[in-house]
């Protein structure tokens, strides 16, 4: 198991991690430290504990909105896949009507070719 120190609101603090996550965690960190930090530029110095908590409860937001968002987006796909479905049993659907009609056609086609042939053959000839 890997250890990392971050940052977090001008204090340092000793993290373990996975081996290979360290990046990751030095990021995730930072990126938590930059809400701190704007939160100190609104709001000024108005106590550690608060801004962690202020920090926290916007993080979890985006997290809840990223949800939602993904929530919508799952629900489009399975519309639009649905969607894709139908079509393609559609495409299908004709597809087979088609291959009928076109096999009727042809036989049209080979009965008028045997009557013409039949009626251009002289009598007697086989």
């Amino acid at each position: 198991m890997a250890e990392v120190s971050v940052e977090i609101n001008g204090r340092k603090y000793r993290m373990a991690c996975e081996d290979g996550q360290e990046t990751r965690l030095s990021s995730l960190a930072a990126r938590f430290n930059r809400y701190i930090d704007e939160y100190k530029e609104t709001f000024g110095e108005i106590g550690d504990n608060r801004l962690t908590v202020m920090a926290g409860i916007a993080v979890v937001d985006e997290l809840v909105e990223a949800e939602r968002k993904l929530e919508m987006l799952s629900g489009e796909l399975q519309t639009v896949t649905k969607a894709g479905s139908d079509v393609a049993a559609e495409a299908e659907s004709m597809e087979t009507r088609f291959a009928a009609k076109m096999a009727d056609v042809a036989r049209r086609i080979e009965s008028i070719a045997t009557a013409v042939d039949a009626a251009g053959q002289e009598p007697g000839e086989s």
